[in-house]
């Protein structure tokens, strides 16, 4: 058989932008949590209290007797609280397996063999809770904004309450980077995403625990910096400008916030490794 010299020809294939890996990894991610009828459904459950509180905007907007109904600035802090549960189901059910499963299968190394850098593989798995946090935060909040405009008739309520977008915006990113963040971290520590599940769990309910116990024996709830939810709650409503709920001074609540996402990224950098570094 003859062998012909093809010599030096061009490359024909598509070329992908440096730095663009990540995108790849978050669209995998995100795709294979919505082909599964179990997150579909607890998307569904999410939007839940969405639709009450369009109901209720509706009702205020058109029956006379319902006025008191009427949506409130404070109405918006209440409806993310709401969503701070789901908030924790997504995290625990979606996020757990993130870097476990890869760490269980030393996928690790398949991945960082690549063109791919650490902060790429860790930035596509966080989009990928990152996306579906703010689609039960951010996406249901600054929309039932937009339901009541659109049954009131008028920019009233928006212009009254202009911070509210802001503040929706800014709430909802501390929520969901504080969990995915968190999340991330965890998982990296292990290759068993039931454990990592457990751990998280600990962390939020042990915590919130433990405050409350030190605010029975002191009658102090200046202690909140020992619960990150409780803290992360303090910051809500200093974001919202309610009243605090705990003696905590905004600023070590958010130092909590800050110190607990900081520290996760430590832990990431140390954890994600091409090669498992035994010390």
């Amino acid at each position: 058989m003859p062998i012909h010299d093809q010599g030096y020809q061009r490359y024909k294939g598509e070329r992908f932008q440096t730095g663009a890996g990540w995108q790849v990894i978050a669209k995998a991610g995100i795709r294979n949590v919505l082909v599964q009828r179990k997150y579909l459904g607890l998307m569904l459950m999410a939007w839940g209290p969405f639709i009450v509180r369009s109901v209720q905007a509706y009702a205020a907007a058109n029956v006379p007797q319902a006025s008191m109904l009427a949506l409130k600035p404070e109405t918006f802090r209440s409806f993310l609280e709401t969503q701070a549960a789901f908030v924790f189901f997504f995290t625990v059910f979606v996020g757990a397996g993130l870097i476990a499963a890869d760490r269980r299968a030393n996928a690790l190394q398949l991945y960082l063999s690549k063109p791919l850098s650490r902060w790429e593989y860790v930035a596509g798995k966080m989009a990928v809770l990152f996306v579906l946090l703010l689609a039960v935060t951010f996406l249901p909040a600054i929309l039932l904004l937009f339901v009541q405009v659109g049954f009131a008739g008028n920019f009233s309520f928006v212009r009254a309450n202009l911070y509210l977008i802001p503040a929706i915006t800014l709430y909802s990113l501390a929520q969901v980077v504080l969990a995915s963040m968190t999340m991330l971290a965890l998982s990296s520590l292990s290759k068993s995403s039931r454990f990592v599940a457990v751990m998280y769990a600990g962390l939020i309910f042990f915590t919130s625990a433990l405050f409350q116990a030190v605010r029975g024996i002191t009658t102090k709830s200046s202690f909140a910096w020992l619960s990150p939810g409780d803290s992360l709650d303090v910051l809500g409503d200093a974001i919202f400008r309610l009243p605090l709920r705990y003696d905590l001074p905004v600023w070590g609540a958010a130092l909590v916030v800050i110190g607990l996402i900081v520290g996760s990224a430590v832990v990431l950098e140390r954890r994600v490794r091409a090669v498992e570094i035994v010390s």
